[in-house]
């Protein structure tokens, strides 16, 4: 059986580079499915970013999320992928019905940028931005690294309908390195395929790429489809709009309904409800109503 929906890393010993392969098969399908993708372009651009957030995620230290988030003026509005710390991963898209671009840039449109927050359950998020001023994300990313990070970073991104797949090498801060090095294992990663990608389990790709290096490879970290919502998250979103706001849309309807636009739940708040999250937001929790997918 091929390996799928998982994270495998690896580090070349000898030089001071560690890397990173992903495939998600049956995680991707479950991300896209509350979401409305209009054709085979924008579905690549959705497996491309989150194959991507799974790489960026596993870059981190510590327990927290990788979000990124890109946006635009073109036919693609939005696009938004996350993945957790423990390999979790959701994600969303909004475009034009007709997008005519074949390319990120051309289907972000003038003005796009790509955002990326680290968040930490101990710290502060941290936020970092970069101008969509390449064809890929791939691209997009790297520049990202160059001007941030300050580190070698490559990634190869693939994606159609079924299958999106990843590849990342990048230096490891504070080693002693010889450059020619990092050029040929770049050099040499460069010449992967998608039908590589979707085709090989990691160890094989990675002979068939590096058969000449020591390579160290680690165990297989699975990765799925969970969205974090909850309705005590909800409840706090809606108490932040204040009560004359929401004072205001039930004198319109009889309660309040919000939908995750990851997972497409329902979270429903009646007026009882209302005036509790506004008088003790903290007691609104999972025992109130259900949930309804």
């Amino acid at each position: 059986m091929k390996q799928q929906d998982c994270l495998r890393r690896f580090i070349f010993e000898e030089h001071g580079v560690r890397g990173e392969w992903v495939r998600l098969r049956t995680s991707l399908a479950a991300a896209k499915q509350h979401q409305r993708i209009v054709d085979d372009a924008v579905d690549a651009q959705m497996g491309q970013a989150l194959a991507a957030a799974v790489l960026l995620a596993a870059t981190i230290k510590f327990k927290g999320a990788m979000i990124m988030q890109i946006q635009g003026g073109g036919e693609l509005k939005a696009l938004v992928a996350q993945a957790s710390s423990d390999r979790k991963i959701r994600g969303l898209v909004r475009s034009a019905d007709s997008v005519v671009g074949t390319n990120l840039r051309e289907m972000i449109g003038e003005g796009g940028r790509l955002v990326l927050t680290v968040e930490s359950e101990n710290a502060e998020p941290y936020q970092g931005i970069v101008g969509v001023e390449a064809d890929t994300l791939a691209e997009v990313l790297e520049v990202y690294f160059k001007q941030s990070e300050q580190l070698n970073t490559r990634l190869w991104l693939f994606a159609d309908r079924d299958t999106a797949a990843g590849l990342l090498l990048q230096e490891l801060p504070g080693e002693q390195k010889d450059p020619a090095d990092w050029e040929r294992l770049e050099m040499l990663a460069a010449t992967v395929t998608a039908e590589e990608m979707f085709a090989l389990d990691c160890e094989e790709l990675l002979y068939r790429l590096f058969h000449q290096e020591k390579v160290r490879i680690f165990e297989a970290e699975a990765v799925e489809f969970k969205c974090n919502c909850s309705r005590q998250k909800i409840a706090g979103t809606l108490a932040a709009l204040g009560r004359s706001e929401l004072h205001a849309i039930l004198q319109e309807r009889d309660d309040i309904e919000v939908d995750c636009q990851f997972c497409g739940a329902q979270y429903r708040f009646d007026k009882i409800d209302v005036e509790n999250l506004l008088a003790n937001p903290a007691a609104e929790t999972e025992t109130n109503p259900p949930t309804r997918h």
